[in-house]
């Protein structure tokens, strides 16, 4: 496990061969990060909709959908077995496109085997997701271009990842202006020892390699992205007597972020913005985050950071937004992170899943 080449091999392995299915994790992993956000109607259509043979090799740790979709151009990390991809080509609609990205080549098959079935079940008249084998440090070499995607989207992956930074990097690249990262991962309540990184199982459940939680704000903006915003989160709960010794007094979370690509030069001014509920599935209330939400018709002033988000992202047309001449409060002083812990979120919410599950006891 010294090396990134000895990293993705063990993780090939362990995801290729070893598991033959979410129930053999060591954590409750798989269940986790759903319980305080709640499902919307279109994604629990779309992912109802995946071939069973498809779930069942699902290794996730969350739930990451976000809303308005439908035709963007969008990119899995660590598509696995396919699952999210095909629920993602639901709801992309047969003018978007996804494009899901895998080192295993295992589990590239797996996905591959039922483009066709996906296809006829959403009526399109032709497939609009694509299977690639490659690494998420390597974008450009798997032929992701730069400046093309709308949503890079990632469910329990770049914790398996040890180089972080050239994920986010990469990523960013890959990304359009306005466009964002909105991923689930792993996150450990200190930054992990070097003797868990060379345990190949705590690696393969994510714990080795688990971020601490505020390195991600300045990994994300060292890279250039605007700060992630959290969306949801949930406790994990390791239910190997081994692995829970190995861990120590280090706690894990399953945590949802998302953070946008603003384009250069973006002016951070505070204003006043009304959501005019024309969202799909959100006609009501739209949460851009576990602390933003905006109900219809409801003007609502926000922070300079915030407003260019809205301005630039693809959100920009279900708002009204009145920019103010007014410096952003936020300016100049040193920010406070506390509200991005997955861990406060956690406790707050009640998200524990207390039970085993691989053996429902």
């Amino acid at each position: 496990m010294d090396t990134s080449e000895g990293v993705r091999d063990n993780v090939k392995k362990y995801y290729g061969s070893m598991l033959e299915s979410s129930n053999d994790l060591q954590t409750n992993a798989s269940s986790c990060g759903l319980a305080n956000r709640p499902t919307s109607r279109s994604v629990t259509e779309a992912l109802s909709q995946v071939h069973p043979e498809v779930a069942k090799r699902f290794f996730g740790c969350g739930l990451p959908f976000p809303a308005k979709l439908a035709g963007c151009s969008v990119l899995d990390l660590g598509s696995g077995s396919g699952r999210d991809c095909y629920a993602f080509s639901k709801l992309v609609g047969p003018n978007g496109h996804v494009t899901g990205l895998d080192m295993t080549e295992e589990l590239i098959t797996v996905s591959r085997q039922y483009v066709e079935y996906h296809q006829k079940k959403f009526g399109y008249d032709k497939p609009n997701v694509t299977f690639v084998q490659g690494y998420m440090e390597k974008l450009n070499e798997a032929g992701i271009q730069n400046n093309s995607i709308d949503v890079v989207l990632s469910n329990c992956v770049i914790c398996l990842c040890p180089d972080k930074k050239q994920v986010l990097q990469q990523t960013y690249d890959v990304l359009k202006d306005g466009g964002e990262l909105y991923y689930s991962d792993l996150y450990a309540s200190q930054v992990i020892p070097d003797h868990m990184k060379q345990d190949p199982v705590l690696w393969g459940e994510g714990m080795g390699g688990a971020l601490f939680w505020q390195d991600l704000i300045s990994l994300a903006h060292s890279v250039g992205f605007s700060t992630p915003r959290l969306v949801s989160a949930s406790h994990l709960v390791v239910h190997n007597a081994e692995l829970k010794a190995k861990a120590g007094d280090i706690r894990y979370a399953s945590g949802t972020f998302r953070m946008f690509k603003l384009p250069k030069g973006s002016v951070k001014s505070k204003a006043t913005v009304t959501y005019k509920g024309t969202v799909e599935d959100f006609p009501d209330q739209l949460n851009l985050d576990s602390n933003s939400s905006f109900k219809k018709d409801v003007a609502v002033e926000v922070d300079g950071e915030t407003a260019a988000v809205l301005q630039a992202s693809r959100f920009s047309s279900d708002f009204n937004i009145q920019m103010s001449d007014l410096p952003d409060s936020q300016s100049g002083s040193a920010p406070q992170y506390c509200h991005l812990s997955p861990f406060l979120l956690a406790d707050k919410a009640g998200s524990s899943v207390k039970q085993c599950s691989k053996t429902g006891k």
